[in-house]
């Protein structure tokens, strides 16, 4: 039934022996060459090659970490600037500490989320959505939450207790807090080996645009930025022992 005679493969019947040889000729590409077969598509979407990260997978980092706890705190910085720039109702300096407190002591917590100053609530509030993420998916919500009490609220408390007519708000003594907090195991490697990878650059110019905040905005604290960089260097000195070198 076949010649058995060499013919080209893009022909349907031998030419010597007639006998059909194939029931279809093969489609050519643009080459001139026989096209794939093409696979029909799966409808289901290929599987991602890499799983998701998982707790203590990479040393410091938490993959099951959200920074659930710096967005609250940022969102209540905003909503306390717009309630001060709106004035709504006339309520707005009743969220700031003008003076002594006198027994209204739960104004230390609402003068740390009133911004007078649309300039100085970007960078504040930047720089506490910045350094606070990374503080937390490295530790967890407790440390940008103690770093925001002790350094913000404490700062603003010992602004009070120094000067006693001063009128204080914001919290500038939080972002430095964490800024610094962050910043320690980078200055602890540097130290040790004379380079590191992370950027201290930049966060030093963060941190010196938070505390000069107080030569444009009177209401900002020097006591309370005092108290913010000396809050992050220590509760950051034990959390860098267990951050690997980045």
């Amino acid at each position: 039934k076949n010649c058995g005679s060499e013919v080209s493969p893009y022909i349907t019947e031998c030419p010597y022996c007639g006998n059909r040889l194939r029931k279809r000729a093969p489609k050519l590409d643009r080459d001139q060459r026989p096209a794939e077969k093409r696979t029909r598509r799966s409808k289901r979407p290929p599987s991602p090659l890499l799983s998701r990260l998982r707790s203590n997978e990479i040393p410091g980092i938490r993959g099951d970490r959200r920074p659930y706890a710096t967005l609250l705190l940022v969102l209540a910085g905003l909503v306390g600037c717009l309630l001060w720039r709106t004035d709504l109702g006339g309520q707005g300096s009743n969220l700031v500490i003008t003076g002594t407190p006198n027994g209204q002591w739960w104004r230390l917590v609402t003068a740390s989320f009133a911004y007078n100053n649309t300039g100085y609530a970007f960078i504040v509030l930047g720089a506490m959505a910045l350094f606070g993420w990374l503080l937390e998916r490295r530790h967890g919500p407790l440390v940008p939450l103690a770093l925001f009490v002790i350094g913000g609220i404490g700062g603003l408390a010992a602004t009070v207790a120094v000067q006693s007519s001063a009128i204080v708000l914001g919290a500038g003594g939080a972002a430095l807090a964490m800024t610094c907090a962050w910043a320690v195991p980078d200055l602890i490697e540097l130290s040790r080996t004379g380079e590191t990878d992370g950027d201290l650059i930049g966060a030093a110019v963060i941190g010196v645009a938070v505390a000069l905040m107080p030569l444009a905005v009177p209401q900002a604290s020097w006591i309370a930025d005092v108290v913010g960089a000396g809050t992050g260097f220590l509760v950051g000195l034990p959390f860098a022992r267990t951050v690997a070198p980045r």
